[in-house]
């Protein structure tokens, strides 16, 4: 395994457990949402990496179908909380 990207790993798999303490003890659903967005987030950026590194494309199918499923569950947070708050006097 190359140097760097065990360097990276080490690095995105700090932030990814500090973004699941945020998903956890996240004191709102919307803090919830942006610590799942970074999530997804750096699950990307690390499979982009080990494709830059490794020179290949076999995991761009995978990067596409994370970033609409983030688009997607971004959108569904945004309207459940729109409509909690439209429902509140």
């Amino acid at each position: 395994m190359n140097p760097l990207l065990i360097v990276i790993l080490i690095v995105f798999g700090v932030a990814a457990l500090l973004t699941i303490v945020r998903i956890v003890i996240g004191p709102s659903i919307l803090d919830r949402a942006v610590a799942s967005d970074v999530l997804l987030t750096e699950v990307i950026c690390v499979l982009g990496a080990e494709m830059a590194i490794n020179g290949h494309t076999r995991l761009l199918p995978v990067l596409l179908i994370i970033a609409a499923i983030g688009v997607f569950g971004s959108i569904s947070v945004a309207r459940f909380v729109a409509v909690k708050e439209s429902r509140t006097p």
